[in-house]
């Protein structure tokens, strides 16, 4: 099953730094940019199929690197979590009163900080 832009963006956010230059250029082009692989091409001054190439190499190592690392699932998984929080939090500031109420709202202020 092929990842979803928003996933092949994340990879490249979290490590594009560890490709080389062009693996970098030609996935960021092509996945954040849209460019079809002769628009790359033409732009790079590499042939077709060594763009394709280098997107190939890149999605590799980005993938290979996220099943090592987990970056990328715990960041999810965290973010969920952090959304689940907040709502009960939320949920909880509408039933409270006074004291209660204003720590419930500075603790959604302090969890929105992070999200």
């Amino acid at each position: 099953m092929r990842e979803s832009r928003l996933m092949q963006s994340m990879l490249l956010d979290f490590y594009g730094e560890l490709l080389t230059e062009k693996q970098r250029e030609c996935y960021d082009l092509h996945f954040n940019e849209d460019l079809s692989l002769s628009e790359i091409a033409e732009q790079s001054g590499i042939s077709r199929q060594g763009v394709w190439d280098n997107i190939r190499r890149a999605e590799a190592s980005l993938r290979q690197i996220e099943e090592k690392t987990g970056l990328i699932r715990r960041f999810t998984q965290n973010r969920k979590a952090q959304e689940r929080l907040r709502d009960k939090l939320e949920a909880l500031r509408v039933r409270c009163e006074g004291e209660s109420r204003v720590l419930a709202e500075e603790a959604l202020e302090l969890l929105d900080s992070f999200l």
